[in-house]
């Protein structure tokens, strides 16, 4: 069976609900924190939390480099919410020091949809997804102001682009993880099942 691999880089944000909701879509789930652990893994989920955080806390533990090259040499990534900012190749009005990973030809803005307390659930088609919209939970979420040639917009909301893919690398403005429906994780894990050679499996 081809099972893949597929981590949760765990150095802040929601890890815990991602690693359940791959392992519903039938991945092997594991937290990834190091380059070490970063090798074993065939995908990567970039979760929610504090993306200029994150991004130190990945310079800190040495994975942001090894990160970058995985992601230039094709490895499947999907990023929720600060994660789609780290997948941006743009950010605007970055906050001081802050890098991203990149991987998506967009630019993004930060907490575009407003603060904590203006976190808010919609109902999203989801291009790809089958059935039902896709339920959103939207909590300090960005959007994208931009795409590239390259980038394929699958999901808007209210005008605003809230889900994007470019090849190998998944994105949205919202935490599938969050709801029980975990379609959006399973659509990542056939992304990455599809990435895998035949020698790998």
């Amino acid at each position: 069976m081809n099972t893949p691999v597929i981590g949760v880089l765990a150095l802040q944000g929601d890890v815990r609900e991602h690693l359940i909701a791959l392992a519903a879509a039938d991945a092997v789930a594991r937290p990834v924190r190091r380059p070490e652990e970063l090798a074993e893994v065939d995908g990567l989920v970039l979760p929610g939390g504090e993306s200029t955080t994150i991004s130190k806390l990945a310079v800190l533990f040495g994975v942001m480099e090894p990160l970058r090259a995985r992601v230039r040499d094709g490895m499947p990534v999907y990023g929720t919410c600060a994660g789609m900012i780290l997948l941006a190749d743009k950010i605007l009005d970055p906050r001081s020091g802050q890098e991203t990973i990149g991987g998506i030809d967009m630019i993004v803005r930060r907490n575009a949809f407003g603060r904590q307390n203006e976190s808010f659930e919609a109902a999203v088609d989801v291009k790809g997804i089958a059935g039902d919209p896709v339920e959103g939970v939207f909590i300090r979420a960005p959007w994208v102001e931009s795409v590239g040639a390259r980038a394929e917009v699958l999901a808007e909301h209210e005008g605003h682009i809230v889900a994007v893919r470019q090849g190998n690398v998944l994105a949205t403005s919202f935490h599938p993880e969050l709801t029980g429906d975990h379609r959006v994780h399973s659509l990542f894990v056939d992304m990455v099942r599809a990435d895998r050679t035949p020698e790998s499996l």
